[in-house]
C-alpha cells in the first residue's frame, strides 16, 4: 500500500506534507502496521536500514486514549518524514512500549526500548513514570524529549539527554493563579491534587503564586484517584466557601469532581489542569463539565499556523479523528529528534543529544522549538480553554508578554 503525500516537501523545510489516501482507513493500516510508524514495502526493511525511536506511553489503564494519542502523532511523523525519504538514507521505526502511567512499570518499559536498539525516545505523559525511565536512559546516553511530562524535576538534574517539547508545570501554575486573579477575579480559591508527582506540583506552585498574588487559599488537600465519588470532598470544599476550584489531576477524577458539583449545585467556577484537556473530559463528563475552564498548552485545533493546520488535517485523514491534546507535542517530538540526526550526521546517542542542545530553531507544528540549557523548550505558550456545548473552545491566551488576553 502506498501513501501519498500532497506535497513532496521535507519535514525539514517550511512546510509538512500532510498524508492523503483514497480511504482514511487504508492511510491507518498501511502507514501503521505492525507499529513500525513507516511504510512497509514487499520487502522488509533490514535492521540497518532503520533507525529507532522509542515511544513509552499509557497504553493500557485509565490513560490508555492519551497513550494511544500519543503514539499515533509520532507514527504520523514518523510516516511523512519516511515519505519524504528518511533521514540519513533510512527510515524511522517507531517503537512503542507501554508504561502504564505507573512508575513501577516505566523503568522497566525504558529498559526494554533499551534492548531493542533505539537511539533516542520521545514520548512520556505522566511525569512519575517519566522520572524512572529518564533514569534508565541517563545512564545509556540515550536523549529523551518528553512531548507530555512537565514536573520542573525532569529537567533539574543538570542532564543534557533529557528536553521536552511543552512548557513546565511551575510555570502553569503561575499562570494559572493569575488567570484566577486577574480574569475571574477570585479573592478565595481552593486547590486539589491527586498525589501524582505531576498533580502536586501543579498544585504547589499555583498554591505559591496564589498566595503571592493576594488570593487566600482556602482550601489544599489531596483526593485518592480511582474513586467513583468525591462527594464529601465537594462539600468540604464548598463550606470553605471559594470563588473558584482548581484541580491539578487528569480527566478521569476531573469529571467525576464536576459532577459531585453539579449535584451539589455550588455557584463555584471550577477550573482545572493541563492533565484534563482531553476529549475524553467530555466524554465521561458529559454536560457536568460545561464551563469548564482548562488551563493548558495549546490545544492542536487552536494552534494559528499552517503547519499546524496541516498537522490538524494530515491526523484527521489517516485516523479519522480529531487529534489529542499531546499527540501534536509528541509529532513535534520525532520532528525535532529527526532534525538532530540529520544535522548531527549520525545515529549515536551521545551525538544526537548534543545536536538537539545545538538546534537554533525547530519549526514544529507547535511553533518554533529550541531548548534552554537544562533541556526546557523556550518561550513555551499556555492557553486556557472552556467547555461549551460539548467542545473545547478558547477562553483565554497568554500573549508574548506573559499576560492573559481574551
Amino acid at each position: 500500500m502506498v501513501i501519498r503525500t500532497d506535497r513532496k516537501t521535507d519535514m525539514f523545510g517550511t512546510t509538512h506534507a500532510a498524508l492523503r489516501s483514497a480511504h482514511g482507513l487504508r492511510v491507518l493500516a498501511a502507514a501503521l502496521s505492525v507499529a513500525t510508524g513507516f511504510v512497509m514495502t514487499p520487502g522488509a526493511a533490514r535492521a540497518e536500514d532503520v533507525i529507532k525511536i522509542g515511544v513509552p506511553a499509557p497504553l493500557s489503564g485509565s490513560y490508555k486514549n492519551a497513550g494511544s494519542d500519543i503514539v499515533d502523532g509520532a507514527k504520523l511523523a514518523a510516516a511523512q518524514i519516511n515519505a519524504a525519504g528518511g533521514v540519513l538514507g533510512k527510515k524511522l521505526e517507531i517503537v512503542p512500549q507501554d508504561d502504564a502511567c505507573n512508575p513501577d512499570e516505566a523503568a522497566n518499559a525504558a529498559n526494554q526500548l533499551v534492548a531493542t536498539g533505539v537511539v533516542a525516545v520521545a514520548g512520556g505523559y505522566c511525569s512519575s513514570a517519566a522520572l524512572p525511565e529518564i533514569r534508565v536512559l541517563h545512564n545509556r546516553n540515550i536523549p529523551y524529549v518528553l512531548d507530555a511530562s512537565t514536573i520542573p524535576q525532569l529537567t533539574e538534574h543538570g542532564w543534557q539527554d533529557v528536553f521536552r517539547t511543552i512548557g513546565r508545570t511551575d510555570k502553569q501554575g503561575v499562570l494559572a493563579a493569575q488567570l484566577m486573579k486577574g480574569t475571574l477575579h477570585a479573592q478565595r480559591a481552593a486547590v486539589i491534587n491527586d498525589g501524582s508527582s505531576y498533580s502536586q506540583v501543579l498544585a504547589q506552585s499555583t498554591v505559591a503564586a496564589l498566595k503571592q498574588d493576594g488570593v487566600e487559599v482556602a482550601y489544599d488537600n489531596a483526593i485518592t484517584p480511582g474513586l467513583k465519588d468525591y462527594g464529601d470532598i465537594v462539600k468540604a470544599v464548598a463550606e470553605t466557601k471559594p470563588d473558584v476550584l482548581y484541580f491539578t489531576g487528569y480527566y478521569t477524577e476531573a469529571a467525576v469532581l464536576a459532577k459531585n458539583l453539579r449535584e451539589l449545585e455550588s455557584p463555584i467556577k471550577y477550573f482545572m489542569g493541563n492533565g484534563t484537556a482531553d476529549p475524553s473530559l467530555i466524554e465521561k463528563g458529559g454536560p457536568a463539565v460545561e464551563g469548564m475552564i482548562v488551563t493548558t498548552s495549546p490545544l492542536p485545533q487552536f494552534l494559528d499556523s499552517p503547519r499546524a493546520r496541516q498537522y490538524v488535517k494530515a491526523y484527521r485523514d489517516a485516523y479519522g479523528r480529531e487529534p489529542g491534546p499531546y499527540s501534536v507535542y509528541e509529532y513535534d517530538a520525532i520532528g525535532v529528534t529527526a532534525q538532530a540526526i540529520k544535522h548531527a550526521k549520525s545515529t549515536k546517542s551521545e551525538d544526537v543529544a548534543a545536536a538537539l542542545h545545538a538546534l537554533a530553531r525547530y519549526d514544529g507544528a507547535t511553533g518554533q522549538i529550541a531548548f534552554d540549557q537544562k533541556g526546557d523548550r523556550v518561550n513555551a505558550a499556555f492557553m486556557a480553554v472552556t467547555i461549551k456545548e460539548g467542545k473545547f473552545v478558547p477562553f483565554a491566551r497568554v500573549d508574548a508578554r506573559g499576560r492573559w488576553g481574551r
